[in-house]
């Protein structure tokens, strides 16, 4: 199958996992990953109408998207790889929604290109389900004070929650957690799943499922 026939796949999945779960049509929002993706993978996934895509480097997002955006600017960009503090200038100025929110000096950065902006992305905070050492994200245990942390220390509107299980592990464990510290904190944005697991993940409540090898192949 070619990208847009993978795309209408997915999307048809979904369509099912949200039926399933009775979960109303179209509450889930599909993140398109496409990361090491150049604009022409990209551009036929545009054509097809398809507006929201997840990146994973600042540098690479900065030197594709401006000119995919000047012909859709309706795109709605995400930011879903670990952020460096001294990239948060550049992430606030390109995405639309930055998901990996995950320390203290990176919601101070964030405040602060905020303010000087004016512009506002919304904010996930990534949480370590399997407190893996080689993975960003804060310790469910460290969860709840982290958000309260940004949004009274550092007045950040924090939408949402987003996870990446283990590889070696179960999924849904990982996904419920998620969904009972969002539930929590009355917070409605949950970014959990991927290309092998966004199933289970929508009946566990997501809202945005980030999809990129069953829609753009292997990465090379």
């Amino acid at each position: 199958m070619d990208t847009v026939a993978r795309l209408r796949e997915v999307e048809n999945l979904i369509a099912r996992a949200e039926a399933d779960c009775d979960r109303p049509a179209s509450s889930v929002t599909l993140v398109a990953v496409s990361k090491l993706f150049g604009p022409e993978a990209i551009r036929p996934v545009l054509e097809a109408g398809h507006r929201c895509f997840g990146e994973n480097y600042v540098q690479e997002a900065a030197a594709k998207w401006p000119g995919l955006r000047a012909d859709h600017p309706d795109v709605t960009l995400h930011m879903i790889g670990p952020l460096q503090s001294n990239k948060a200038r550049d992430a606030v100025a390109l995405f639309d929604v930055i998901e990996t929110l995950d320390r203290e000096s990176l919601a101070k950065e964030l405040a602060r290109e905020i303010a000087r902006q004016g512009r506002s992305p919304r904010l996930l905070v990534q949480v370590n389900t399997g407190d893996e050492p080689q993975k960003g994200g804060v310790s469910p245990r460290d969860a709840d004070g982290f958000i309260r942390q940004c949004r009274e220390r550092h007045g950040l509107d924090v939408a949402g929650l987003m996870c990446i299980p283990p590889a070696d592990q179960p999924p849904s464990p990982h996904f419920a957690l998620l969904a009972r510290i969002a539930q929590r904190h009355s917070l409605p944005i949950l970014s959990m799943g991927m290309s092998a697991d966004f199933a289970a993940a929508i009946q566990l409540g997501a809202t945005h499922v980030r999809v990129g090898s069953a829609i753009f192949g292997a990465r090379g």
